[in-house]
């Protein structure tokens, strides 16, 4: 499994509108543990700037693997006795592989082997792979979803600190940001991000049981 994910180029893809005119936070020095839907920093460590046309063009040319990283809508604590909560579907980019609640600051060891196994569902095993991950507007979800797996590349030695360090850059509204080159040559990408699920090619419905195999968080 990790020797699969040890050539991936990453990309993630949060959806982001509302608030990117507000000041944005500086990149922590770890995950975000808290308050998810909050605006995030502009960068991450590493990463350069394309449009969301070109992210369009990606998944136009079927030229990458989308994952979507939305966490599930918790069952509520004071449901009617008798009530029967059925999962809502999770309406995404067609094609997307979705593998909720592999966003939040702290995994359990069973989310984490879940995403790493997302990870290679997701690219059919194909190392050279393009990855692109995203959630809503203003989520840390696929923010963390990609510090995450870029930490993972770096463990494995598929990316040097020096190349980390190429192409920093910032992202905007509708804009995608992605990373530097890793130890091959191949481009990871690190952060993206798109105005909304509302975007022409956001057309698709997955229903939740397409992620049945997908751990429950404990609430």
């Amino acid at each position: 499994m990790r020797e699969a994910l040890a050539g991936l180029i990453l990309a993630t893809f949060p959806f982001i509108v509302s608030t990117f005119a507000q000041e944005r936070p500086p990149e922590p020095d770890g995950y975000r543990m808290e308050d998810y839907r909050a605006p995030v920093p502009a960068t991450l460590a590493g990463v350069r700037v394309l449009t969301t046309a070109e992210a369009e063009a990606i998944w136009r040319a079927k030229a990458g693997a989308f994952i979507d990283v939305m966490p599930r809508v918790p069952k509520p604590q004071n449901l009617p006795e008798g009530t029967i909560w059925r999962d809502q579907p999770r309406v995404n980019i067609p094609g997307s592989v979705w593998l909720p609640d592999t966003g939040y600051g702290k995994l359990a060891a069973a989310t984490e082997a879940y995403l790493r196994r997302g990870l290679v569902r997701a690219t059919a095993g194909n190392n050279a792979a393009l990855v692109v991950v995203y959630c809503l507007a203003d989520c840390w979800m696929s923010w963390n979803a990609a510090k995450r797996i870029l930490t993972w590349l770096f463990q494995r030695g598929v990316v040097s600190g020096r190349d980390r360090r190429l192409g920093a850059g910032r992202s905007g509204a509708g804009r995608v940001a992605t990373g530097a080159a890793n130890a091959r040559g191949d481009r990871i990408a690190a952060l993206a991000t798109i105005r909304s699920p509302a975007e022409s090619f956001v057309r698709g419905q997955t229903a939740a049981g397409r992620s049945s195999s997908a751990p429950r968080r404990r609430t």
